[in-house]
């Protein structure tokens, strides 16, 4: 017997059948021919989907309309345990990300020697730079730069573990802190003592990072955390929760860093 469904039922049960059918959101998207954004957004329950998505919707997950509104629909009805067990693996691969400590340590570095001899970066600055530099990586290529998590503390986001590694980065002599004061006030500040490796990145992570400094190494540290606070990963995060790297995708000017389609839509 079909059903009324909710917006949320609706969301979920094509996140289901996504997930089933081992597509990323970009990937569906595409198909529907809307943005990735407004897909997000879909899955979420916050929008509602026309008539005509729906049918696109149905050729490219492969359920009948009249299942699909059923009461005692299942995504998963028609896929064998092995289907399954590969998409979870695909989807922990696109989501979840995973700390690559060598390549923090060679982005930390490179960072450091592009901006180590500004006297406005200190721990603050240092921290947001890489904050946008694995968030707009994530935005524009859907892939972890460094796989640091990042969590919401009240003065802007902070990598986890960094506390750790910068340790290990100093006994191994690759870093050295410093405390200085910078406007009256205290600053605790890095010097790097060797050269990143730049065979650890890759062409593309080097252009994200190049625009990040470009764009922010120069602003203060009340500047660049109040930019922060207003970018939506951290707006749509509680205090002290990790920021979901899947957040960026809600993004808009002059955050966001990707052009979707919708967006070109409405330049023209």
């Amino acid at each position: 017997m079909n059903v009324k469904l909710s917006q949320k039922q609706i969301g979920q049960r094509i996140t289901e059948l996504r997930k089933m059918k081992g597509l990323s959101q970009e990937d569906l998207a595409k198909g529907v021919k809307i943005s990735r954004p407004s897909l997000a957004q879909i899955e979420l329950g916050n929008r509602s989907v026309d008539i005509l998505e729906l049918q696109k919707l149905s050729l490219i997950l492969e359920f009948s309309l009249d299942d699909f509104m059923a009461k005692d629909f299942s995504a998963n009805q028609d896929l064998d345990i092995k289907d399954e067990k590969r998409t979870k693996k695909e989807e922990e691969r696109i989501s979840v990300p995973t700390l690559k400590v060598n390549k923090f340590k060679n982005v930390l570095l490179y960072i450091l020697e592009r901006c180590a001899g500004k006297p406005n970066v200190g721990e603050t600055v240092l921290y947001k730079l890489l904050y946008f530099s694995d968030f707009n990586y994530y935005e524009l290529y859907e892939e972890h730069l460094t796989g640091a998590k990042y969590r919401k503390l009240p003065y802007g986001p902070v990598p986890q573990k960094l506390d750790t590694i910068i340790g290990q980065m100093m006994e191994s002599g690759m870093i050295q802190r410093i405390k200085t004061v910078y406007y009256d006030k205290p600053q605790t500040r890095y010097i790097p003592l060797v050269k990143a490796d730049l065979t650890e990145l890759k062409a593309s992570e080097k252009e994200v990072i190049d625009k990040v400094i470009e764009q922010m190494s120069d602003w203060s540290a009340a500047m660049i955390s109040n930019y922060s606070h207003s970018d939506k990963p951290w707006k749509a995060t509680d205090t002290n929760d990790e920021i979901n790297y899947e957040l960026a995708f809600y993004r808009r000017p002059p955050y966001s860093v990707r052009i979707y389609q919708e967006d070109e839509e409405d330049s023209i």
